[in-house]
């Protein structure tokens, strides 16, 4: 797998680019033809954080994960165990998204009660009324969560608000 590693306000050395190389290097065992696939890597310095983002686009997926440490080591070791489990959780899911394509391998031998997990346990039906942006930020706060669905009054499109963990609001909007 060919690793691209940038840096926002932080240099690369090549110690740190051997240990990340190291590091996601090791998901090469889970993807066949790794070659050609290419692993972008984000290192950004806030404060005393370090946080490492991790973004392989294989053929009909995307692999990402974001760890935040004030060690970077730490950091790039906690984003390598969060792929590795990842995939492991997700591995009947992505054979199955797949389908049978020879793009994505998977080594572990996983445990019937461990394919058992992830199942939809609660489903709720929610009325959406049209509101404003600052409506459903409200709402979302009284109802103490991180995302909230709703009927945006001006382009009547359904979007989602969420909670990002920056403590700001992203919006995902319908066409």
């Amino acid at each position: 797998m060919k690793i691209v590693i940038h840096g926002n306000k932080i240099k690369i050395t090549s110690a740190i680019y051997d240990y990340i190389e190291a590091k996601i290097g090791k998901l090469d065992k889970y993807i066949e033809n790794a070659d050609s696939i290419t692993a972008n890597v984000l290192v950004k310095v806030k404060g005393k954080d370090q946080t490492v983002e991790v973004t392989i686009p294989v053929k009909k997926y995307i692999l990402r994960a974001e760890e935040t440490h004030n060690d970077l080591y730490a950091a790039i070791d906690l984003v390598s165990d969060k792929l590795e489990r990842q995939i492991r959780k997700n591995k009947t899911r992505l054979k199955k998204k797949t389908k049978g394509s020879e793009d994505f391998i998977i080594n572990f031998k996983v445990s019937k009660e461990e394919e058992e997990t992830g199942k939809i346990v609660k489903r709720k039906f929610v009325e959406s009324k049209p509101m404003s942006e600052d409506e459903a930020i409200l709402q979302m706060n009284l109802l103490g969560h991180d995302f909230y669905v709703f009927t945006d009054s001006k382009t009547l499109s359904v979007s989602v608000l969420y909670r990002r963990k920056d403590s700001n609001y992203g919006l995902i909007e319908t066409k």
